[in-house]
Order: structure tokens, then sequence, then C-alpha cells
């Protein structure tokens, strides 16, 4: 492509990361990629366009599937493609092709997830249906299968319309040359088709996303690796029916052509297939005598490998469970479910009166008690972890009765599907703590804002342990992760909670007012609302951390790099997040640490913004140090401290501005953060979209301090509200790229390479 950069990429290269910032775009000139996802992969193919469906993030991986070669041009809006097509017919003609054809294929990649999302739900609909016709028609007692009441037809947030689809078809199959010619006749009709098609694939790639994490979530429904699934029903049923001499031929028939259906799904591993159909279809079914009996009621058996009792929640006594394996006498634990009982039996549960906060405050204390020692056990020994256990170390779940026998049930179908609260900085309560355990994070800080090395340091000081018994401490896993659970879990569930005066740790059914699986708080939902704000407030989790290469004359260099929050879903129903710590230790380049509960009911958008807005002022109170309310010090804390304590003689605030300023001061208790948190929001929520909230005053150090990305920086160029603070930072970040790229070329002469680091640091002025 003239005028354009070109690199080469190898097999399995990784040339574009899922969660990663779109910075350019990719013309596929010669080889292959593949575009994929956890769940499903597409081919592209010659002049595709790698980055064409997403917009601030890469929703997909993106690999070589063989030697490539790739023509790369910067692309972060719509005006990018300007500079790239200007002038070029090749150019148009490639990208509007290559837009119109990939979201073809996405279009029918979308109809056939679709049809089988679809057929799937039918069919494993149908087959239940059916197996309670069998048990009818022989006799036989059903098997519990709750996880079908909670088996619902997926309700579709990114979808495609039938209209679409069609549109698409017709115009690429028939007049596909004749649309490209009429659009290439002007720029702006070429890059409005563009990222029309654009917009569309990258609803449509949400959309197969979407489908295929419905067949992951729900495939296990009919056949699992664990063996409780319909396949095994109809398993079980046949077994009885074949050991009555009973006429199965209608039951193996409708098990071969489940086996078959089963195979052509193509959404379970080879190996489990082959397994389990090969199991059933070794078994001789026919009768030895060549009789068959006639069906009879039959009475309620307990057959060996009869999984009713364990296929749900209810089928044992679940606190009598977790109590035993966390070692509890009998006696123990009895008064423990009489503690529960008493609860449970209060006139109003959420009775602030002093016999429901004393029952609490007893809950409270044998809940962590119970923890600690079930968390002990399990961290050791894995393997003897069973759903219920993970029930109650990942939800807060003891006790059937307190939760509902229903949400009970969902739960445990829950555990098998724990990974959706899971990825790279996001943790379930137990993972988090496992963490701390093996040593791959250190615990968090106390109440008191004190780390765990200064907690023992303050121990030896008050004369409760040794210097050799801190040495040891130091390095202990039991001590390291008992302190996180007595410190950051115990007040970090209590503050995610929402509700301190009825807190109570042990997972109840008032507290869920929605569905699970809408109030489950998921990684995806978590990370999507954290993009959001980013996709705005680009620099919020940036910071300066230094470089330094002496021999090739960099002695230090203080570059920009990203670093991202871990966050901690706690075990309970809440209705808060919580910014716990604004970096992980003494190190500013470590992740911040936020909490969050489980289960919610309350927008998680919103709680990120207030989250995220409240680490805004503490990222800067800890690396300003001292001078975080000092004026001489230039700084957001600095300046907003200021602003407040002098607004009332601030000339550029009108007696009407002075007056909510008052207001805020008040609502946020004199409390200088809380009244920038609620400007924050504001920020992030109306003022970048041209709506005004905030004063002249507000406005200029929000500027300065939390700039809008580039994008909206570019809508709000024209608007006198801002023109003239835009203005000053294009001009400030013109300054500090040139500065940059000086120290690089002199950095390159003496024999230095730019690292990808490098590469970020110079992006981030772009952004």
């Amino acid at each position: 492509m003239e005028g354009m950069a070109t690199v080469k990429v190898q097999k399995n290269q990784i040339i574009a990361k899922q969660k990663d910032k779109v910075r350019k775009w990719y013309i596929v000139l010669e080889g292959m990629v593949i575009q994929r996802n956890s769940y499903a992969r597409v081919v592209l193919g010659k002049d595709s366009v790698i980055g064409i469906s997403e917009n601030d993030r890469y929703l997909c991986d993106y690999i070589a599937g063989a030697d490539s070669v790739l023509a790369v041009f910067p692309f972060e809006s719509a005006d990018d493609l300007k500079a790239a097509i200007h002038g070029q017919a090749s150019m148009r003609s490639t990208l509007l092709r290559a837009a119109l054809n990939q979201r073809q294929m996405l279009l029918k990649t979308y109809a056939g997830f679709q049809n089988l999302v679809r057929q799937f739900h039918s069919f494993v609909e149908n087959e239940y249906n059916d197996y309670t016709s069998f048990c009818a028609r022989y006799h036989l007692e059903e098997q519990s299968f709750n996880r079908i009441d909670n088996f619902k037809p997926l309700e579709m947030v990114h979808r495609a319309e039938n209209w679409e689809v069609n549109n698409s078809a017709s115009l690429t199959q028939g007049y596909l040359e004749e649309y490209l010619r009429l659009m290439q006749k002007d720029d702006s009709l070429c890059i409005g088709a563009i990222m029309e098609a654009c917009y569309q694939t990258r609803r449509v790639t949400q959309g197969i996303i979407e489908m295929a994490e419905y067949l992951s979530y729900n495939r296990e429904i009919l056949l699992s690796t664990a063996g409780k699934d319909i396949f095994a029903l109809y398993y079980d049923l046949l077994m009885q029916a074949n050991a009555k001499n009973y006429d199965v031929k209608p039951l193996t028939d409708n098990m071969d052509r489940m086996a078959e259906v089963i195979k052509k799904l193509g959404i379970y591993e080879e190996k489990l297939v082959t397994a389990r159909v090969g199991s059933y279809q070794s078994q001789d079914f026919s009768v030895a005598n060549g009789a068959y009996a006639e069906p009879e009621a039959a009475e309620p058996e307990d057959e060996e490998g009869n999984w009713e009792d364990e296929a749900d929640s209810t089928g044992e006594d679940c606190l009598l469970h977790i109590l035993t394996f966390a070692e509890y006498e009998e006696k123990e634990a009895e008064e423990i479910r009489s503690l529960i009982q008493k609860y449970l039996n209060l006139p109003d549960i959420l009775s602030t009166e002093p016999e429901a906060f004393g029952l609490r405050k007893r809950l409270t204390q044998v809940f962590y008690d119970v923890y600690q020692k079930v968390f002990m056990k399990a961290v050791k020994d894995e393997d003897g972890l069973t759903p219920i256990l993970e029930m109650f170390l990942n939800f807060g779940f003891m006790d059937v009765q307190m939760a509902g026998e229903e949400n009970a049930n969902v739960l445990y179908d829950l555990t098998e599907h724990l990974d959706v609260c899971r990825s790279e900085h996001v943790y379930t309560i137990y993972d988090w703590l496992k963490s701390v355990y093996e040593g791959r994070n250190e615990p968090s800080k106390n109440e008191f804002d004190m780390d765990y090395p200064a907690y023992l340091a303050d121990m030896r000081k008050n004369g409760k342990i040794t210097q050799e018994q801190q040495k040891k401490l130091m390095a202990n896993s039991e001590y390291k992760v008992k302190y996180e659970m007595q410190n950051m879990f115990v007040s970090g569930n209590r503050v995610t909670y929402g509700k301190i005066s009825t807190f109570c740790p042990i997972l109840g059914e008032y507290d869920l007012i929605n569905s699970i699986d809408k109030m489950l708080v998921t990684a995806q939902k978590l990370e999507d609302a954290i993009n959001k704000v980013r996709a705005i407030d680009y620099s919020v989790f940036y910071r300066e951390t230094q470089f330094s290469d002496p021999d090739k004359g960099i002695n230090r260099e203080m570059i920009m790099k990203e670093i991202m929050p871990d966050i901690i879903l706690m075990p309970n129903a809440g209705t808060r997040a919580q910014m716990w710590q604004e970096t992980a230790g003494v190190r500013r380049d470590t992740s911040a640490r936020f909490m969050f509960p489980i289960f919610t009911a309350v927008d998680i958008d919103d709680m990120m913004i207030e989250t995220m807005g409240r680490y805004r002022w503490e990222i800067c109170r800890k690396i300003q140090g001292v001078h975080w309310n000092d004026i001489r010090e230039k700084s957001l804390t600095a300046e907003y401290c200021d602003y407040l304590q002098f607004y009332r003689k601030n000339h550029e605030l009108s007696p009407e501005a002075k007056e909510k300023v008052k207001s805020a001061l008040l609502r946020g208790r004199n409390n200088y953060r809380e009244v920038f948190v609620k400007d924050y929001q504001n920020w992030i929520k109306y003022e970048s979209k041209g709506s005004y909230r905030l004063n002249k005053v507000t406005r200029e150090i929000l500027i300065a301090y939390c700039p809008f990305a580039k994008a909206i920086r570019e809508e709000l160029k024209t608007n006198p509200m801002y023109e003239s603070a835009l203005h000053r930072f294009d001009i400030n970040n013109v300054k500090k790229i040139q500065r940059i790229q000086g120290v690089y070329d002199k950095y390159q002469k003496a024999g230095g390479k730019i690292t990808q680091e490098l590469v970020d640091n110079l992006d981030y002025y772009s952004l």
C-alpha cells in the first residue's frame, strides 16, 4: 500500500490482544489471520482488515494463522480514515470491500450460532419433557433435576435483525461492485459506508460472543464431565427399565438419536462424547428370555450410583456438610444451627433492635471462624472441595433455608461456571485469599492503613513478638492469609454489603432481590464498566515509572505506564464498591485493589465510576506524599483543596456557584475527597457529552488532571466552555511528544532499542 508501513509476522504470532486499546488497523496483504475469543474463531484472509469490528478495545485476539504480511496505519477514530484513503482509490476499495465482506462473513457466523442456540434450547427442553413421559410410561420414579428449572432461552443484548442479514447477503452476492463504484466517488460517502459496516460488525461480533458464552455456560445440562446431566437421567432410567425386563427399545432409540445430536452440535470435547456415548453403546440391553414384562408401579429405589442426592444443594444438609468439613463437633454444629434458626425466626430479620443486632454479631463471628477453618483445610487439598464448599467459600452460602431453596440450587449450578468471575485482574474472595496464601499477592492494608510488614514491626515495637518471630512471620503463609481475613476480608465484606447496621455475612434470601444470573458480577461486566470509563478518562490508570539505561545515555527518564487494578469479589449481595488501596504496596507501579460485591442489583457502571473517582484522589495523594494538599506543588488534590478552601473569595465563581459548592461540602461532611468524587461522576457521565454540570473552576482542574480521550476532545474543541483549556492541553502534548522523540532519537543513535514500553509511552500522548 502506497505510503503505508508493512510488517511481517510469523505463524502463531499475536498481532493484537483482546481488551487492548485499538490504535492501529492492519490489512492482510499475504497469509491469513485467526480472529478468536474464548469460544469462537473466524479466519481472515487476504485484504481482510484487523480492527474493523472493534471500537475502543479489541473484542478478540488476532493471531497469525500462517506467515503473513500486514499493512499498518494508525486508527483511533473515523478521522484517521481520511488520511488513509485520501487520494488513494485502491485504499478506498480495499477498506470498503473488507468492511462489507467481513460484515457478511460474521453475519453468516452469527446466523449459524443463532440456529445452534435455538436448536440446543429446544432439544434440551424436548428431551427433558420426553424423559418425564418415559418415567410415567415405565412407572419409574423421576430423578430430581433442579437445573432444568433455571434453564431459560437466551435473551440477546447485541442482536442482528433478519433484514440486516438479508441486506448484506444481497449486497455482497449481487451488487457489490456496483455499490463499491458508487461509494468510492466521495471520501465522506466511503468513510460513512465503512464506519456503518464497522458498527454493525462490532454488534454482530458481540452477539456471537453472547451466544457462544450461553452455549458454554449451559452445555453441561445435556452432557457434562460430572455425569449429572440429561444423558445420565436417560441412562439411569434405561438401566432400571432393563433390569425389570421392560421393552426398552423406545428408550434406546431415543438415546441413539440423542447421541447423534450431541455429536452434531459440535459444542463438546470429542473425548467427553466418546467416553459417555461409548459407555452407553457398549451395554447390551437385549432381554435374555426373549419376553418383556409389563411395566408396573415400582417402589422408589436407592440404587448404587443414583446421583439424586448429589444433583442439587437441597439433597443433603449443607450446613452440616460445611461444619463437618471444618471439623466441628456435633454439639458445636447444633449450636450454630440453633443460632441460625433463631435469626430466621425473628419477626423482622432486618430489625436493628438489640436482639437482632446481637444475633447478627454472633453469626458474624461464627461465619468468619468457620470460613477460616474451611479455607485452611481446602487450600491444602483442593481435591476435597465440593460444590457446597465452593458455594460457601465464594458466595457466603451456609444454609438452604437462609438462602432459599431455589437460590441454593442456582448457586450449586453456578459453581461449575466460576470462571465467569475470574480474569487476570478479577478474583473471587477464595481465589484472592489463595493467591495471598501462595505468595502471588501480598496481604492488603488494614483499616488503619497499615500493611503487613508495618503491622509486624508494630507488634515487635510493642513487645508482642520478638525480632526472630517477626522474621519468621514475614514468610509465614498461614499467618499472612489470617491477617488478610481478619482485616481486609472482614471490613471489605461489611462495607461492600452497603447496609452496615443490618449486615450478616451469611448469604440470605432477603438480599437476593433479583435473579442470581442478573445480580452476578462477572469479570466481563467489570471489564466492560472499566473500559467505558477508560474510553472517556483515558489516563486514569497511567502512572509515571522510571526507565534507565545509563550505558546508552538515559539515566532517568519518566515514562507513562498503564497499571490495571485488581478487583476482589466479596461474598455478599451488596450495594457498594470500595477502593481499598491505591497500590499493592510501597512501590508505585503495583495494582490498586478494588472490592465489589459478587451479587448486586445496583448499576455496575455507576459503582465503577464512583470507585475510580476515589482512586483518582487517593493515587494522587500517594504520589504527592506530604505535599498532597500543598498548592505550591501543583496536583489534582492540591488544586482541589485550594479551590474548596477558598471558594468564597474566588472571583471566577458566581454567587449561585458558590452556594452550590457550600451545599456540596455539607453533603460531603466537609470531606474534600467526597466533593471531588461527585464532581468526577458528573465529569464522566455528563460533561464528557457536553452537558454542563460543573462550574468553571472545577472544569479547568479536571481538564488538566483527568483529560478526556482524543475523540471527545475533538468534539468539544468548538465549545467555548472547553476551547481555551483544550487548546493549552494540545500545545503541552505536542511539546512533550517532541521532547520524547528527541530523547528516543538520541537513545537509538547510542545503540538503544525502542522497547514496547517506550512505544506505549509515546502513544500515550496521542490518546
